[in-house]
């Protein structure tokens, strides 16, 4: 008689993004990123199935909710998105496992491609809005915009991280409109 099979544990990625309550400009520049502070933050737990949207006040929780990870994935999340949260704690968040899709393309490519450009010629999918609306949203109380544009950000990263790791490959557009491919290596 065989042992009934043991399921393993579903690794726990942990797909991220945020929000600032300032732009670059109104914080003395892009050397000033931590200054901008979250105004909110989204994960997506791949263990769990779930989102989870983190205001200012919860930033602990998501600080413990990152370093919880198996693996981070994120679109600039190692340059901004936890340069952002290096603001809440001493712990260099560069530290954890992670992999920020644009630096990965951007070694392969040698130059930068938008969440945007790549989304839109592999999945067909734009993003709702940009940064800088979430910053109006923010100063006008509506964070539950920013909530909804912010969840979509990390589905769309999610999407992207799952097509690449499963096809081996992802395309975008160069700014000549022209589609092309790149080929990833993000074992899932």
């Amino acid at each position: 008689m065989n042992a009934p099979a043991v399921s393993a544990k579903p690794k726990n990625i942990l797909y991220f993004d945020l929000e600032t309550q300032k732009s670059a400009d109104e914080v003395g520049g892009w050397d000033k990123i931590r200054e901008m502070r979250m105004s909110l933050g989204v994960t997506y737990n791949s263990a769990r199935q779930e989102y989870k949207i983190y205001t200012e006040k919860e930033v602990d929780n998501l600080l413990n909710d990152l370093q919880r990870a198996d693996l981070v994935v994120g679109f600039n999340n190692l340059r901004f998105d936890y340069e952002v949260l290096h603001y809440y704690t001493v712990f260099d968040l560069r530290q954890l496992p992670t992999l920020d899709l644009l630096v990965d393309l951007q070694a392969k490519l040698q130059h930068r491609l938008s969440l945007d450009a790549v989304a839109t010629a592999t999945l067909g999918v734009e993003k709702t809005a940009e940064g800088l609306q979430a910053i109006q949203w923010f100063r006008q109380g509506k964070l539950m915009d920013i909530a909804e544009y912010c969840c979509y950000d990390v589905k769309i990263t999610r999407l992207v991280h799952e097509f690449g790791a499963n096809h081996k490959q992802l395309f975008y557009k160069n700014r000549f409109g022209n589609t092309l491919t790149v080929s990833v290596d993000w074992g899932i």
